[in-house]
């Protein structure tokens, strides 16, 4: 092909207004396809009509299994199903949730620079956590273009900071810019085509829901002492990859920064359940030293009350901790 044809778009959270500009500023006449993955909920149906009614002229259909791509379409990644390019069409996957959500971005990303190398055009839109930086990276690696929403004019800024540290982006513009480039890099002439990692194969297979153990994995990846949020799994780290990632036995794939987030999680429970159990010990042997008391045993009850008064520090300290640590983060779905 003489031309960038195929457009991917990734986002979260904030994502749907520069959607519905970049969308309402592509002409009739695109000569590409387009390819659109938002965190939805699992059955959500609003996102189709959602890009349907920006769409303008452009057709807007959500993505099947074998679904030939046309240029001048908009394909959306179908709920709960990772969006996959081959060779001139869609496969969806059923592969493992990548930073806890499916579709994810970055499986889309992968799988377009993996076939379409140089002519593909990444985008990286509002949005929480960092679910596309990786896909982005993999794109300028294999000689594509990547564009991502300034993260000053972005609702949530966290998704096109990340790409922005993961790889050296081509344009780095608001939301309502993004549209009339884009028409304009479609019409130019893609590089040459550069080699394929070879792990980018082996992840995209992943998300199709192709076989994984500990021997595929250790291709591409080193154990550590880190256990998967979602299974329980030994994680292993990505080797060389950009921005810090892992991937257990399962496929489950995260980058950093949402292994960290779901840890914290898991802390606050512990610490809660901790807080729970000492505060009954402070109880249990203050009600022994009042026994102690009564019963004219005065050591016993000085050597109980002690002890209350302990458990009693140790509660208000882990306390203190629970309310000045952690705080809750708005969810990671898009608003219609």
């Amino acid at each position: 092909m003489d031309s960038r044809d195929i457009i991917v778009i990734g986002g979260s959270s904030g994502a749907t207004a520069p959607l519905k500009a970049i969308l309402g500023a592509l002409p009739g006449t695109l000569p590409a396809a387009v390819f659109i993955v938002l965190h939805i909920p699992s059955r959500s149906t609003g996102l189709l009509s959602t890009v349907a009614s920006a769409a303008g002229p452009l057709p807007a259909r959500q993505a099947e299994d074998g679904m030939k791509i046309e240029r001048g379409n908009i394909y959306i990644a179908a709920p709960d199903h990772h969006m996959i390019l081959s060779e001139g069409v869609i496969r969806l996957g059923r592969g493992p949730r990548e930073n806890m959500v499916r579709p994810a971005i970055d499986p889309l990303f992968r799988s377009a620079a993996m076939v379409y190398g140089p002519r593909v055009i990444g985008v990286i839109l509002s949005g929480l956590m960092s679910d596309g930086a990786s896909g982005l990276n993999a794109i300028k690696q294999c000689g594509g273009i990547a564009l991502v929403q300034d993260p000053e004019d972005a609702i949530a800024d966290e998704m096109p900071r990340r790409a922005l540290e993961a790889t050296i982006a081509d344009l780095c513009i608001p939301g309502a810019k993004l549209g009339d480039i884009l028409s304009d890099m479609a019409r130019q002439a893609p590089g040459p085509k550069l080699p394929v990692p070879p792990e980018l194969r082996l992840e995209v297979d992943i998300a199709m829901g192709e076989r994984i153990d500990s021997q595929v994995l250790a291709k591409i990846a080193d154990p550590v002492a880190l256990t998967c949020p979602a299974c329980g799994g030994v994680l292993s780290k990505m080797r060389g990859a950009k921005p810090l990632r892992f991937r257990c036995q399962v496929g489950h794939g995260y980058t950093a920064d949402i292994v960290a987030k779901e840890q914290e999680g898991r802390v606050d429970e512990a610490l809660r359940v901790a807080l729970r159990i000492i505060e009954e010990r402070a109880e249990l042997v203050s009600r022994m030293s009042e026994e102690g008391r009564q019963g004219g045993r005065r050591a016993v009850a000085d050597m109980y009350g002690e002890r209350a008064k302990e458990y009693r520090g140790y509660a208000d300290t882990i306390r203190k901790a629970v309310l000045r640590t952690f705080e809750s983060e708005p969810d990671p779905e898009i608003e219609e």
